[in-house]
């Protein structure tokens, strides 16, 4: 039988000491830190950040919460589902987000050019899991994009203390992530608000995904098939059940996830592909059961339900800002190289660099790119 277990592991990401820039982000100290942290969302698309306030209490109050919700019976949850607005709040039911990859020719070539060994599973038809999405942060006081901003769900059984539990961690997720954020724009030469202030009114989200493992808990079953994430910046915290993969940059190695104590992993999404002009490129990942899955499941010695939970918050740019490559760094190919950030567009020639990049990243709403995202995996019509 072939090995689904990657042998090569996360631990090749660069980590990036958030601590440093939090106690004085001006030292030099910090902003070497900051220009390791562009170099390691640009050259792998992923890195580890480490941050003094993370507490794994809050990680595994969260996912004990989490692991009793969807343990409740289908059609309870099923009253938390607001599929008019996208599912963009409430649950998502399994069987429900239709990866793009299968119908998507890019994405497909991506798999093709990516040695046998390391390519992801191959998946047919919906994802078998479940999701949950809970708001993080301020409303925007007016928006364009009404069903990318909708009203919080809180489940009934949980109704004492779903929002003090989801607040509680989706906000340690939100304060590292913008941090992170802040420390990505001072490394790439940009004032260091400048993501930041993007992303203040993004509807940003807390995203817990769920798979039962009483169901889906065979080997070589595809909980979350080949794809990348639509918003600016994921980051996630440990899961009780190893199984998601990553591929950095240039997609040739697959990584197996493995967060240490006190960190977070951070991929890069399609929003800061958009503004970067292609120097950031969005990661793709998986998340499947695999040999360290079943052990995992067989070590198990509590009573817990067996269900597989990510820990996982999107950082989103704001509905109603404009997506293009930043003017005066990421636009031109003048910009892109006085700064040695040019990276080459699939396809093009040395002569219609900027063409490519125009073409590539056009100027959209985020909304619209959003809806548009949403439309492709079958969670909002287009």
């Amino acid at each position: 039988m072939v090995q689904l277990e990657p042998q090569a592991t996360t631990d090749l990401l660069p980590i990036i000491d958030l601590g440093l820039y939090l106690e004085n982000p001006d030292s030099p100290e910090a902003i070497t830190e900051c220009k390791k942290a562009s170099d390691a969302i640009r050259d792998y698309g992923a890195l580890i950040v480490k941050d003094p306030r993370v507490t794994e209490k809050e990680n595994n109050d969260f996912i004990d919460m989490m692991e009793d919700y969807f343990h409740q019976p289908f059609d309870v949850k099923l009253k938390d589902a607001r599929p008019e607005y996208g599912y963009q709040v409430g649950v998502t039911p399994e069987l429900t987000e239709d990866p793009k990859c299968p119908k998507d020719p890019h994405c497909l070539d991506i798999i093709e050019h990516i040695p046998k060994e390391n390519r992801p599973l191959e998946s047919h038809g919906p994802d078998p899991k479940w999701r949950f999405f809970w708001r993080i942060g301020e409303q925007p006081p007016e928006t364009k994009f009404p069903r990318l901003n909708a009203e919080p769900v809180i489940p009934e059984a949980f109704k004492d203390n779903w929002a003090t539990t989801m607040d509680a961690w989706g906000e340690t997720l939100h304060r590292a992530v913008l941090g992170l954020a802040e420390m990505i724009a001072v490394g790439f030469g940009l004032p260091k608000k400048t993501f930041v202030d993007m992303a203040k009114y993004g509807p940003h989200l807390l995203a817990p995904t769920a798979s039962d493992l009483n169901k889906y808990g065979a080997v070589g079953t595809v909980l979350a098939g080949f794809h990348y994430d639509l918003n600016f910046l994921t980051i996630h915290g440990k899961s009780r059940y190893p199984g998601l993969n990553i591929w950095p940059r240039n997609e040739s190695e697959k990584l197996a996830v493995r967060v240490p104590d006190g960190c977070l992993l951070v991929q890069a999404g399609k929003q800061l592909e958009w503004l970067t002009g292609g120097v950031v490129q969005a990661g793709y990942h998986e998340v499947i059961v695999n040999e360290a899955t079943v052990r995992a499941i067989n070590s198990k010695t509590n009573d817990r339900p067996l269900w597989r939970i990510s820990s996982t918050f999107f950082l989103h740019i704001a509905s109603d800002n404009v997506l293009r490559p930043l003017e005066g760094y990421f636009d031109t190919e003048e910009a892109l190289t006085s700064k040695n950030l040019k990276r080459p567009l699939e396809g093009e020639g040395s002569s219609d660099a900027e063409e490519a990049r125009i073409a590539k990243y056009p100027k959209i709403h985020t909304g619209d790119q959003v809806r548009k995202e949403l439309g492709l995996i079958a969670l909002l019509e287009k």
